[in-house]
């Protein structure tokens, strides 16, 4: 089990990437959130296995239909936080 914190630029607010990031997810059996950052970018935090966790990626790196994705960071932490399922955060606390 990995944890990964992932920021994605560019084009990724407004065209449906984070419910596209959960049904991804999902399918995938990642667990974690994903929610829109006031700088316009998308942050994740994905635990999982490393497989599924490449799969998760890839698909950040193209977005859903209407994205441009510019970039992708990608870090990975040890810390584990054991996430129950793949939640889409409206806002930050």
């Amino acid at each position: 089990m990995k944890h990964w914190n992932i920021k994605v630029k560019g084009k990724v607010q407004g065209v449906f990437f984070r419910a596209s990031t959960k049904a991804v997810a999902d399918q995938l059996g990642v667990k974690g959130f994903v929610l829109n950052e006031a700088d316009g970018t998308v942050y994740i935090e994905a635990e999982g296995d490393a497989i599924a966790l490449d799969f998760l990626l890839d698909f950040c790196k193209e977005g859903p239909y209407d994205a441009e994705v510019s970039d992708v960071q990608v870090e990975e932490s040890t810390d584990l936080k054991n996430f129950k399922n793949f939640e889409v955060i409206k806002k930050r606390n």
